[in-house]
């Protein structure tokens, strides 16, 4: 069965050729054949009502596979359970039958489904609506969905009518928990609580979230006299599933992990583009094909040989990129199928969407290239590939994306295409560390104090906090400082908020800025889409390209006091690159240890970064200019991993007073590339900083930080496993083919110095020693 991936991948690699360099090698690295696996059926369970089986049936799902059977039956007993199986194993069956059985059983039960985008609420919600309007008592069930994009209208008739509604954590906290009062039947009522794709909470985000889901809880429990609904959590595969669920809800979770579910044999192709020989990058560094411009031309030949393919890209402006090189590719190839090919990315209105969705599944689009707005549970049978144009941050999400091909048990083709970036240098070289790697457990940190206090002065305002719960999450000095501050009253009947206060609005539980900056074309008026106020700088500040459903615009200007950017549709035939700087302060003590001439420690410290200009690079990778701008600062106290290393054992090992500044800043640069190797987060989500004298005692000093208030866990990971993240780090640059460094090993696009200096074998001999002085050696 695995032929067929083959077949698809000897096509790609023969279209290969007209975009590789003269005389440049096989873009291949690494081939696996992973065989099929048969399915374990299972019976369904007496406690099931005859008329809901008798739907799924008629559906055609004959018997549940066994692990829907154990989730689904700890689930109807009552016990809180988490089913973490791969991608298309029917997760969805496992809360479905419970929920569908007790609505039907008693005409006054709830059920609240939740899910971290709109996309997967969707089409869970269009999978509701069909199994209740197939039994004629569930018809009143009325599933709706409530979210940003739901009308006034529907959001009332959801609160007042519907019996089993769908939104995401964002809405719960600034509406349903903000008007509680007004839900009260539904609160009191419901009885299970669906949390859908639980590992995407992860970092500020799932912190939050977890906090989010206490708060429903106790509101829950105030409402129905003590007895909360049964949480039911479905997870992609990951590390501890049963220890990450019982985080996100603070109370016991029951896990199942055998994926009883059968699998389509599948082609894995580790994909390296070839450096390109008649181009120079930054500082004279060599240029390697790009991942989205190779990515496009794979779906381009896979879409003309007749395979559905879904290419997922890093950003949304490489999505737009994508599905553009792909429709050039067919023009050449298969003009007629130019049409049948399109973007999808997080940002566009919700009709946008919804219609890329419905083409996407009747067959009309053959091929889609999508931000990882697609990776999450959206059903999309039927595909025949899956391209990834550069790995996506963590095992579980590569194998969660390269799962949406062969989801009805068809063999299929999986391409991971590497991007210039440390990470994917390193795992196209070493493919075990990604085919054969256990999968990442979640990182949150619900006790972070940034996180906290927030959460604690809502969860004040909707219902006072008692000392039990102070206690319960270890929120006593956070408490403290807010009754301190005048936020919060102590009475005998527990903490009450100050007269007046609303803080749900402030609170931006996916770890933004809490504001969102409107992006306007200024000859009409009309709104493109959005952005956070922290990204803005960085994406759409004055001279930015911006990408829009194919078309391209640049802004003429940014007010984030206004919230508003304005953009004109100009194609000027490149892409823009924000460069920013960074300086950094140690606030604390920290954990530290010091061992011969190297100290290692996690530290609190205060981040300045400001963004001074952009890059201009042509779509092949030439650097046309870098432009200078004038752009606020922003400070962020957070946690960071600290190296320290004495000049004199630098210079024992040959890296002289001269050479320093170069080596930490080219180890710095990779070492932030290869922190996703073992924390769950993405790049975007920390920052680094490396200096000859560093803050600390005068001594050269390697930074990595979380990019987030208070810290998201992630340096602390990184602290915890220090020889395998610098031991990879070191490995991915000798890996790289460049002779004195590129992007693929040791340059960065974000960073402030322009890429100077940088000594690419000064960096491995840095984190040699490093690795050596740890290891007592």
């Amino acid at each position: 069965m695995a032929d067929f991936g083959r077949e698809l991948l000897a096509c790609a690699v023969d279209g290969a050729g007209a975009g590789r360099s003269t005389g440049a090698h096989d873009p291949l690295r690494h081939v696996a054949d992973l065989p099929a696996r048969p399915g374990r059926p299972a019976s369904w369970p007496t406690w099931a009502d005859p008329e809901v089986v008798q739907a799924f049936v008629d559906r055609g799902v004959r018997t549940p596979w066994s692990h829907q059977l154990t989730a689904a039956d700890l689930a109807h007993s009552g016990r809180h359970v988490v089913i973490s199986t791969g991608t298309a194993s029917g997760k969805s069956l496992a809360y479905q039958l419970p929920i569908l059985t007790a609505l039907k059983q008693d005409p006054r039960a709830r059920a609240l489904y939740l899910s971290p985008t709109k996309a997967l609420g969707h089409d869970q919600l269009r999978a509701a609506i069909a199994l209740t309007e197939a039994v004629p008592a569930l018809r009143t069930v009325a599933p709706t969905a409530y979210d940003g994009d739901s009308p006034t209208e529907v959001r009332r008739f959801a609160r007042e009518r519907s019996r089993w509604i769908f939104s995401n954590p964002d809405m719960i906290h600034l509406s349903l928990l903000r008007n509680h009062a007004r839900w009260a039947v539904f609160l009191r009522h419901l009885r299970y609580l669906v949390v859908d794709e639980c590992h995407y909470y992860r970092g500020i985000f799932g912190s939050n979230v977890a906090m989010v889901l206490r708060r429903l809880l106790r509101l829950c429990a105030r409402y129905s006299s003590g007895s909360g609904p049964t949480v039911i959590l479905a997870s992609a595969t990951t590390a501890e599933p049963g220890a990450t669920a019982s985080r996100l809800i603070g109370q016991t979770v029951a896990e199942v992990t055998e994926d009883g579910s059968p699998h389509g044999a599948r082609t894995v192709a580790l994909w390296e583009p070839a450096l390109l020989d008649d181009l120079i990058g930054e500082n004279g560094a060599p240029v390697r094909r790009s991942a989205g411009a190779e990515a496009a031309r794979v779906m381009g030949d896979l879409v003309a040989e007749g395979a559905r393919t879904l290419t997922f890209v890093r950003s949304r402006r490489g999505a737009e990129l994508t599905a553009l090189g792909a429709r050039a590719r067919l023009e050449e190839r298969a003009p007629q199928l130019v049409d049948t090919v399109a973007s999808y990315r997080a940002g566009y209105l919700a009709e946008d969407r919804r219609a890329l969705e419905r083409a996407l599944a009747d067959g009309r689009l053959r091929g889609l290239a999508t931000t990882n707005a697609l990776e999450l549970g959206v059903d999309i049978a039927g595909l025949d590939a899956v391209v990834l144009a550069g790995f996506p941050g963590s095992v579980t999400s590569f194998w969660q994306q390269a799962g949406r091909a062969g989801r009805r048990g068809q063999s299929a083709l999986i391409v991971l295409i590497a991007r210039d970036d440390p990470l994917d240098t390193y795992l196209v070289h070493h493919p075990s560390a990604l085919l054969d790697r256990p999968i990442e457990q979640v990182v949150i940190d619900p006790t972070n104090p940034h996180v906290l206090g927030p959460q604690l002065l809502c969860a004040a305002v909707e219902m006072p906090l008692t000392e039990a719960e102070v206690r319960l999450w270890d929120a006593e000095a956070v408490v403290a400082a807010l009754v301190d501050d005048g936020l919060l009253r102590r009475r005998p009947g527990g903490y009450f908020p100050a007269p007046g206060i609303d803080p749900h609005p402030a609170v931006d539980i996916r770890g933004g800025s809490g504001e969102q900056i409107a992006i306007l074309e200024a000859d009409t008026g009309r709104m493109l889409g959005s952005t956070s106020a922290g990204r803005a700088p960085a994406s759409v500040h004055p001279g930015a390209v911006y990408l829009h459903q194919g078309e391209t615009y640049v802004v003429d200007s940014l007010d984030l006091e206004a919230g508003v950017a304005f953009v004109h549709a100009e194609d000027p035939g490149y892409a823009t690159f924000a460069r920013e700087l960074t300086d950094i302060a140690v606030t604390g003590e920290g954990e530290r240890k010091t061992v011969g001439a190297v100290t290692i420690g996690l530290v609190p410290v205060s981040v300045t970064n400001t963004v001074i200009g952009y890059l201009r690079r042509r779509l092949s990778g030439e650097v046309l200019d870098f432009i200078e701008l004038d752009m606020p600062s922003r400070t962020l106290d957070t946690m960071a991993v600290m190296c320290t290393v004495t000049p004199e054992a630098l210079d024992d090992n040959g890296i002289d007073a001269r050479r320093i500044p170069g080596a930490l800043h080219a180890a710095e640069h990779s070492a932030i590339g290869l922190l996703p190797l073992v924390a769950s987060c993405d790049r975007g989500d920390i920052g680094g900083l490396s200096t000859a004298i560093g803050p600390v005692d005068g001594l050269p000093t390697i930074f990595v930080y979380d990019g987030y208030p208070g810290g998201a866990g992630f340096a602390e990971r990184g602290f915890r496993a220090m020889h395998t993240w610098w031991s990879a780090t070191a490995a991915a640059i000798e890996a790289c083919e460049c002779r004195s460094g590129c992007p693929s090993c040791v340059q960065s696009p974000k960073c402030g110095n322009a890429n100077d200096p940088l000594d690419k074998s000064g960096a491995v001999t840095v984190l040699r020693l490093v690795l050596r002085e740890l290891a007592g050696r």
